[in-house]
């Protein structure tokens, strides 16, 4: 009687737990209420046949609990009682088949009038691209990223021009419009997720994926990677900003296109020689461990940085100077800065990558 009891309990809290408790959705800021919708409904019917179960085996121990004048009877089969588990079994299926396959056809419908744009990842940051006045995108090749050109665009290529190149984490949207984000991944498996969205999908290296929303109020909301992808997997965060239209096209114009992009890099010194390090950091994905705002990360922050003098993990004090910086990135783990794990690659870079990375170093910390 004991377990029968305990049964029930169990089944009762799983319920009230369901109807009281405080950890539910994120409040929605987008078109997907079905997804809403089809996950309470599974969750509805997963209840239901939860507690049938648990109360059925209640019942079972009490009504057949042990009695020595009883005996087993042998009865290899019941069709009636199989039928009805057929039955209810079918139609539960059904229940939670029905609404998602809804979703799905409604998730793959993209609207022909969505403002598209491009979100690339790599480790551990992301950044964006969107199409300029020709309403048209560049293409791209995954033989042609370099460090002054990170997406990969065809020079020659006409549509790519205006290409608007957005290389930071943050990126604005206009409320009330259909999006569609295409996906690309420079390394390895990433996925975009915006849980307000409540939609997300993998960005493949390899292949191009996309998903489709429409924002329907104006917020700023994180942007996560939530597919595991390296050692600072939980670094890669960025911020989806949705603005009325007209503040999203302001915005947009501040951006840099491709051609702007190519004829700084042309002229052999753009912003100058720290300009040419801040592209190359974040085109080798340094900026998804190093902060340049203060904030901590997986790695030291570059605000300050410059002619700091660090602790390191072995209790020794260092001066961050060129050499140091030069030996950290050749050779990351023979100096570890206190609080922090030996989680950094070395990297081969040039003596002109090198002065570049430590110049835009410098300026962070001016």
């Amino acid at each position: 009687m004991t377990v029968a009891i305990l049964l029930v309990v169990i089944a009762l809290a799983s319920v009230l737990f369901h109807a009281l408790s405080p950890w539910w959705l994120t409040p929605l800021a987008s078109n997907w209420h079905q997804m809403d919708a089809t996950l309470v409904i599974t969750l509805w019917i997963s209840a239901i046949v939860f507690v049938a179960i648990v109360l059925f085996i209640a019942y079972a121990v009490v009504r057949f609990r042990y009695r020595p004048e009883r005996r087993a009877a042998y009865e290899p089969e019941n069709k009636k009682l199989e039928w009805w588990l057929i039955g209810l079994t079918s139609v539960g299926v059904v229940a939670m088949l029905v609404p998602g396959l809804y979703v799905w056809a409604e998730f793959v419908d993209i609207p022909k009038d969505a403002l598209t744009f491009e979100t690339v990842g790599q480790q551990w940051q992301w950044s964006f691209r969107f199409p300029g006045q020709d309403g048209r995108m560049g293409t791209v090749d995954a033989e042609l990223i370099k460090p002054d050109n990170p997406f990969g665009l065809f020079p020659g290529n006409p549509f790519g021009q205006d290409d608007v190149l957005v290389q930071g984490s943050e990126v604005h949207l206009p409320v009330g419009r259909p999006i569609k984000v295409l996906l690309r991944a420079k390394d390895v498996l990433h996925d975009f997720y915006v849980p307000h969205f409540r939609v997300r999908m993998d960005a493949v290296p390899g292949m191009v994926t996309g998903l489709w929303f429409t924002p329907t109020r104006t917020g700023r909301f994180e942007l996560a990677c939530s597919e595991y992808c390296g050692v600072g997997h939980h670094t890669m965060r960025g911020l989806v900003v949705v603005e009325e239209e007209a503040a999203f096209h302001a915005w947009l114009k501040t951006q840099p296109t491709f051609a702007q992009s190519m004829s700084k890099v042309a002229a052999g010194t753009g912003d100058g020689l720290a300009a040419r390090g801040r592209d190359l950091a974040q085109a080798k994905g340094c900026l998804g461990c190093h902060s340049v705002d203060g904030n901590r990360s997986a790695g030291p922050t570059w605000k300050g940085l410059y002619g700091k003098t660090e602790t390191l993990a072995n209790g020794s004090t260092v001066v961050v100077d060129d050499d140091y910086l030069k030996k950290s990135i050749s050779d990351p783990n023979a100096m570890i800065v206190k609080g922090y794990s030996p989680v950094m690659p070395p990297y081969n870079l040039s003596g002109e990558e090198l002065d570049a990375l430590i110049a835009y170093t410098k300026d962070l910390s001016k």
